[in-house]
């Protein structure tokens, strides 16, 4: 199916596109005659949603944990999943295709909300300053000469 929706489907465009789907659906799953309307009405509901660009009934997202239980000092939990990670930014990328920024604004989320667990950033943050990251050139050349 090479159709795109937007708004510019018909009524029609949207019943062929219900049809397609279900009847795909039934072809590829044991489906009892009584649950037929029901998807059929399912899709064509989700179809319509998809034209018109409004979310559909209970669709509002529900975070994995409460907002407040997702940062500990050890991990972070992804509140898509539940999933506790150390590290979110490349996990939203790889499994969510989300960046930080669209992470944040899905789930009402403040611009400072760590992607990094906080004692793995501090551990991190020791690390560098242990082997001389972020001091200016001028002061490592001379801790250099100084050994």
């Amino acid at each position: 199916m090479t159709e795109a929706v937007s708004p510019q489907l018909t009524s029609i465009d949207i019943l062929r596109m219900t049809s397609d789907v279900v009847a795909s659906y039934v072809r590829n799953n044991a489906v009892a005659g009584d649950e037929l309307p029901g998807i059929i009405q399912t899709v064509h509901e989700s179809l319509m949603h998809l034209k018109n660009g409004t979310p559909g009934a209970g669709e509002a997202p529900k975070p994995a944990v409460s907002i407040r239980k997702s940062i500990t000092p050890d991990h972070i939990v992804c509140l898509e999943d539940g999933k506790k990670l150390k590290m979110l930014k490349r996990y939203l990328r790889t499994t969510h295709g989300m960046t930080p920024e669209e992470y944040r604004a899905k789930w009402g989320l403040s611009s400072d909300y760590p992607m990094v667990a906080p004692n793995y950033a501090a551990q991190r943050s020791a690390f560098a300053k242990k082997i001389g990251l972020g001091r200016g050139a001028k002061q490592s050349r001379r801790r250099g000469k100084a050994a």
